[in-house]
């Protein structure tokens, strides 16, 4: 089981990120996974980079496998995500990994474009993976539907083409994932939370197929500093339901989480001073038969976090074995 470094371009300037990626490696972690967003979660993030201008930087400095997650058909045309993942795939052989999502607003609305409800946004995503997976394969690609592609071909590929994730929350979105991608990312949750949406995802047609999660977890020396940056960066994990997808300002995210509590957060983030207990919640994802554990430290401790994990929390996890698939 792979344990990764998450880089949230939300809340640090891609310089320091660039930075904190080579510090992870460094202590110790065997992955990492970078966000793209245009919007940061809350004004208080303060940044979002652009994630391919990133990419290319970040494996040119490092040498162990990348995954970002994007959502095609709105800020990109599926062709642009295509030619974006396959140079990143010949440059760095067998290193990138792409998962595709339906997106949020908060990102996706600043076209000006209708955003439609969940069911279309699927729709929308089927047709863009079937368009990349065509591009990467070296099809001239032509397609009218809820996507335009005419004449398109990508004259730079990779040998091997890069996997494509399906990125899902719930088990009704990872079984449709499932049909098209070639592995599942899942935004963490409890082991029992989490474990209906693997198997929907391994029940139609993803067995043996690659499992990623997002583990969002905040640590600090103290409970109370642990929780107090958990609230001020990652509040907006807390709200649930379609809301998270549908509104379109940080600002709308501030004023939607202006009354979040600690008790509130706990269920949302994995938050404790306590080393020992982030290592246990970790190794519990081997039960899922995880293969990769990214982990989202979402304080803004990140170089005092990676440090702390890289010396007594990682060792000897990235020997835990897939035993529940």
């Amino acid at each position: 089981m792979q344990i990764g470094y998450h880089a949230s371009h939300e809340q640090f300037a891609p310089s320091s990120l660039l930075k904190l990626v080579q510090h992870a490696q460094e202590a110790g972690f065997s992955c990492a996974k970078s966000s793209d967003h245009f919007h940061p979660w809350s004004e208080r993030q303060g940044h979002s980079g652009f994630a391919w201008s990133w990419l290319g930087a970040a494996m040119a400095v490092t040498d162990f496998p990348i995954g970002s997650i994007s959502a095609p058909g709105y800020r990109y045309h599926p062709a642009i995500v295509a030619q974006a993942a396959a140079t990143l795939g010949e440059m760095f052989p067998n290193r990138f990994w792409l998962a595709l999502g339906s997106g949020e607003a908060l990102n996706e609305s600043i076209t000006g474009t209708y955003w439609p409800d969940k069911a279309e946004r699927n729709a929308v995503l089927a047709e863009c993976a079937a368009v990349i997976r065509a591009l990467f394969a070296g099809e001239t690609v032509t397609h009218r539907g809820r996507v335009t592609v005419v004449e398109a071909k990508l004259y730079s590929r990779p040998t091997q083409p890069v996997p494509l994730f399906g990125a899902a929350i719930t088990p009704k979105t990872a079984a449709f994932v499932a049909e098209w991608a070639d592995g599942l990312l899942i935004t963490g949750g409890g082991v029992e939370e989490i474990r209906p949406t693997i198997e929907a995802f391994r029940d139609n047609g993803g067995a043996n197929k690659p499992v990623h999660i997002q583990h969002a977890l905040c640590w600090a020396t103290t409970e109370d500093e642990a929780f107090e940056q958990a609230l001020d960066q990652w509040s907006a994990n807390v709200i649930g339901g379609e809301v998270n997808w549908d509104l379109r300002r940080p600002s709308d995210f501030d004023a939607a989480t202006r009354f979040v509590r600690r008790e509130d957060m706990a269920k949302a983030v994995f938050v404790s001073a306590d080393l020992g207990r982030h290592r246990a919640a970790i190794e519990a994802y081997g039960e899922l038969g995880a293969t990769a554990v990214h982990l989202h430290q979402v304080g803004r401790n990140q170089a005092e976090f990676i440090e702390a994990f890289g010396t007594k929390v990682l060792p000897g996890l990235d020997r835990i074995t897939a035993s529940a698939r």
